[in-house]
């Protein structure tokens, strides 16, 4: 509690802060301003992680890692959905482009930095294979229907999927996630719990009050919600310092991504450094499922009842970047145990996806 009591404070009073500058209109067109938001993006992030933590240690695991990532998922969906809905056929491909940069960045960077800093610190590090399986099972059949098959399919020219076959990929995505969920909570729940996390789990449990919990809950969304905000408003003056630098455009949904993903990078990597790895992947692995489980259902959804076109497939190079990340992970996550050196791989993979997006 004295932690908490601590770091009080400033973990309110900025996301608060934060809300009133973007709520007053005045961002647009005045770069000082917009430079103390992004400062106070960066603090609203590390507020962002400081209330997950206090929730997580409140619930326990794995419930506090899915609060954080399932949160961060509602609302990139919520902005994603908006606008969409107001920018018409420009925004097509976007929904696509971010959760495609989510999980590039979340299984290459995020599960690679955790490997590579937790293996340099502890040399190997153990966690519950049939975690790994199960998440990574979920993984591949929800992007193979939402972002590979429909480069493939010929009931539409494009990378574009037919009514009834929107239907079924939302049906598909709903049941598969529903049943990691579950998997994760109740039927396998001991997979995702480090056995002698349980009682250090229960002592923080004790410390940390029901009134402490809601108010982390509150702050979490509130700095959660002004993050991915500032992320989307300062996207525009980003976009003319990267094309004045002769940059693809593409580049933008990346940045805006790795911004969106720093509170579950910064516990994730956090969860690593202290020798609980398994509770960085399942923030990495989980965020992924629900990036593409729960966004490009509802995205689909909308484009169903307000009759406009959402590019789903994705391009060739995409898949094959797509498909390496997957089967790396898979490799380097599937025996229970691992070390610095699939760290290294997954971030040479990163690499790899970044550098491919500048040269294509």
């Amino acid at each position: 509690m004295k932690r908490i009591r601590k770091y009080y404070q400033w973990t309110t009073s900025i996301p608060l802060l934060a809300c009133i500058l973007y709520f007053s209109g005045y961002l647009d067109n005045n770069i000082l301003l917009q430079i103390v938001a992004g400062i106070l993006l960066v603090i609203c992030v590390m507020s962002a992680v400081h209330h997950s933590e206090i929730v997580a240690h409140r619930v326990g695991e794995p419930y506090g890692t899915i609060i954080l990532a399932v949160s961060i998922t509602i609302i990139e969906v919520a902005i994603i959905v908006s606008l969409m809905l107001t920018g018409g056929e420009q925004y097509a491909s976007f929904a696509r482009d971010t959760v495609y940069a989510a999980v590039m960045l979340l299984l290459n960077g995020i599960v690679g930095l955790s490997l590579f800093i937790g293996g340099r610190k502890f040399h190997t590090q153990t966690f519950s294979p049939h975690s790994v399986k199960i998440s990574l099972i979920s993984l591949i059949s929800i992007v193979a229907f939402t972002m590979i098959l429909p480069s493939f399919t010929t009931g539409e020219p494009g990378p574009y999927y037919t009514e009834a076959q929107i239907l079924f990929e939302v049906f598909a995505c709903i049941a598969i996630y529903s049943a990691f969920i579950s998997a994760q909570t109740m039927r396998h729940r001991e997979y995702f719990i480090v056995d002698e996390d349980k009682s250090a789990q229960e002592n923080k449990a004790n410390t940390i009050s029901n009134l402490s919990l809601v108010i982390s809950l509150i702050f979490l969304l509130i700095s959660l919600l002004i993050v991915v905000l500032l992320a989307k408003n300062l996207s525009l003056p980003l976009e003319l310092v990267i094309l004045n630098y002769g940059l693809p455009k593409s580049l933008v949904g990346i940045i805006i991504a790795a911004i969106i993903l720093l509170p579950e990078g910064i516990a994730a990597i956090s969860a690593a450094r202290n020798n609980r790895l398994q509770t960085s992947l399942n923030l990495a692995l989980g965020s992924a499922i629900a990036s593409i489980g729960l966004t490009i259902p509802t995205v689909s959804i909308v484009s169903y009842f307000y009759d406009f076109p959402v590019v789903l497939g994705l391009d060739i190079l995409s898949i094959i970047l797509l498909v390496i990340s997957i089967f790396t992970v898979m490799l380097s996550l599937i025996g229970g145990r691992s070390n610095s050196v699939y760290g290294v791989v997954l971030l040479v993979n990163l690499i790899a996806y970044i550098f491919l997006t500048i040269n294509p």
